[in-house]
């Protein structure tokens, strides 16, 4: 089977609203849904994936991880501590973070509404993101680290 062509595309205002969102099977990674926007695996686009994820008020989280990719996240709704290579800062609406390379980080929703974030990859694929979760963080395998590849 040949690639979709990339071409242009626009996604309906209620994309996020009629599509399921997606979410870990596991929830010692985190208690947040995701919905993939653009990756190359489900609409005919490349060179960079991007979704939204939410974490629900007070206790919503992404457990600290890491990724080969570089990643950015844009606030759009809500307020959080987002944490990055042992520091924390504080984020809220209209924030935007760049996340290096491999970088260890993860976020918490600490506010009485969704934390919502749009992020955006290298890479045309989201399926090509393997989460690498911080045995601490997730209490499991003893210190080493748990190993999720993404579902697209």
């Amino acid at each position: 089977m040949s690639p979709k062509p990339t071409q242009p595309l626009v996604l309906p205002p209620t994309y996020t609203t009629t599509t399921p969102p997606e979410s870990f099977t596991d929830p010692a990674y985190g208690t947040c849904t995701w919905h993939t926007l653009f990756s190359s695996s489900i609409t005919p686009t490349d060179s960079l994936c991007a979704g939204i994820a939410v974490c629900p008020p007070n206790t919503g989280h992404l457990c600290k991880h890491r990724h080969t990719q570089a990643e950015i996240y844009h606030i759009t709704d809500g307020k959080g501590i987002m944490f990055v290579d042992g520091k924390e800062y504080a984020v809220e609406k209209g924030s935007s973070v760049f996340v290096p390379g491999d970088a260890e980080h993860g976020i918490r929703n600490v506010g009485l509404e969704d934390l919502r974030w749009f992020y955006v990859f290298p890479g045309g694929s989201f399926g090509d993101v393997v989460y690498r979760f911080s045995g601490e963080e997730e209490g499991k395998d003893g210190g080493r680290e748990g190993m999720v590849k993404s579902k697209l």
